[in-house]
């Protein structure tokens, strides 16, 4: 299962949880893998994996690995795989390509050795070849090369598993939920009475709430979306095991256990938020507001803060959201910002350090979790961090802050009363 850099060792702990502390799970470079010792575990796993994860992009499923030098030998190592067992001609595919290090000059011919391979395969047993469907296929196969293998998986999510199947209005340079759920992971926060209320002041179109609160109320992730495995032929036989695996998700919804509170200083983005809040099944966990971070005053004595502000490459003046550089090849864009707070970095330094004054008048008690790539966010703001997690949103290399503000508001306090 690939994750976001920085978030390997969160998705090993998540994903003992779902499957078991007994499974076999490693933390490897860039992700998790899970290993099984027959067809109908590593079946289970993936309909598990796929329905309860929050932190993972993709669950893929390896079927072969090779050394290679050329092209061809990417052509041979697909072809020894029964593809009939994974599809019929009357199934589309898609192959995708990932390397690092790999000597080859182009990923686009492995990507059509791999297909043709596939085609192959179909057209000597069946006398018919599937068709391509770059855009939602049947079979996602996902071809990784380093400098000397190959590893060939099969794609059982489909489309990402950030899209959490509700998510319609994202306003400007919306969050994934799979980062959202990297914060509130990092954080230690699972929705349980003792973590306390949870409230994001710049919550945007609302991710980090809303992922807050399908915790709380323990929603799976995956329970709104459909899956690509459901399509593909090994897991036909397994049907009745995935519909009781998903009715006993529906089953366990329950009421939130602890309060969360989210708004922005946008009506527009406020009501964005609460659109994908109601779809999201959660509309009733979250107490929205619209109003300025900078003046919201605290909706309970004690919780936890946290929140993504805008920042680099979410503000762009010209209104393109790409921060001024063009986005790169298979790269989602990023929607243009507008209806929040837009400044510059002076202007920047200039609200952290009344939120930082606002927070010490107001928020004693609290801890604050902020994201961010300026790694002199702390020294801007007057605080010192307790804690840092790296993280990375998209290709941005964050840092996760913790404040802890009793001490920080009492020192204040002293100094007003002298």
């Amino acid at each position: 299962m690939p994750c976001a850099t920085g978030v390997e060792t969160l998705l090993a702990d998540e994903a003992k949880r779902i499957l078991g502390a007994d499974a076999e799970v490693q933390s490897v470079r860039g992700g998790v893998e899970v290993q099984a010792d027959t067809p109908a575990k590593l079946v289970d796993c993936t309909f598990r994996l796929n329905l309860e994860s929050r932190l993972a992009q993709r669950v893929l499923w390896r079927v072969a690995v090779n050394f290679y030098r050329h092209e061809d030998d990417l052509y041979g190592i697909a072809r020894q795989i029964d593809w009939t067992d994974w599809i019929t001609p009357q199934h589309t595919l898609r192959v995708d390509v990932t390397a690092r290090n790999s000597p080859l000059r182009s990923l686009n011919f492995p990507a059509l050795r791999v297909k043709d391979a596939v085609c192959d395969v179909l057209r000597d047993a069946t006398g018919e070849r599937p068709s391509v469907d770059t855009f939602r296929p049947d079979l996602g196969l996902v071809l990784h090369l380093d400098e000397t293998q190959a590893f060939l998986y099969v794609d059982t999510s489909g489309e990402a598993l950030f899209k959490r199947g509700w998510r319609e209005d994202v306003g400007e340079a919306p969050l994934k939920e799979t980062l959202a759920a990297a914060m509130l992971a990092a954080a230690g926060w699972q929705g349980r009475p003792e973590d306390g209320p949870l409230l994001d002041p710049c919550c945007g179109a609302g991710t980090i709430p809303i992922e807050a609160a399908q915790i709380t109320c323990d929603i799976a992730p995956g329970l709104l979306r459909s899956f690509a495995f459901e399509n593909l032929l090994p897991f036909v036989p397994h049907e009745a095991h995935w519909r009781a695996l998903h009715q006993a998700a529906l089953d366990r919804r329950r009421p939130p256990q602890v309060a969360i509170y989210a708004g922005d200083v946008s009506f527009r983005m406020t009501d964005f938020a609460t659109r994908n809040a109601e779809r999201a099944g959660v509309l009733h966990a979250i107490e929205f507001k619209t109003g300025d971070a900078l003046q919201r005053p605290a909706p309970v004595e004690s919780g936890l803060l946290m929140f993504n502000p805008p920042y680099g490459e979410r503000i762009d003046p010209k209104g393109t959201g790409q921060g001024g550089r063009r986005p790169q090849v298979n790269e989602e864009p990023i929607a243009a910002r507008s209806g929040r707070e837009q400044f510059d970095a002076s202007e920047a330094d200039d609200f952290f350090q009344r939120l930082a004054a606002h927070w010490k008048r107001h928020y004693t008690g609290w801890t604050a979790w902020i994201l961010s790539p300026d790694m002199k966010l702390p020294s801007a703001m007057r605080f010192k961090e307790s804690r840092r997690v790296v993280l990375f949103n998209g290709p941005i290399e964050c840092r996760l802050f913790r404040f802890d503000l009793v001490a920080g508001s009492n020192k204040d306090r002293a100094a007003n009363k002298a």
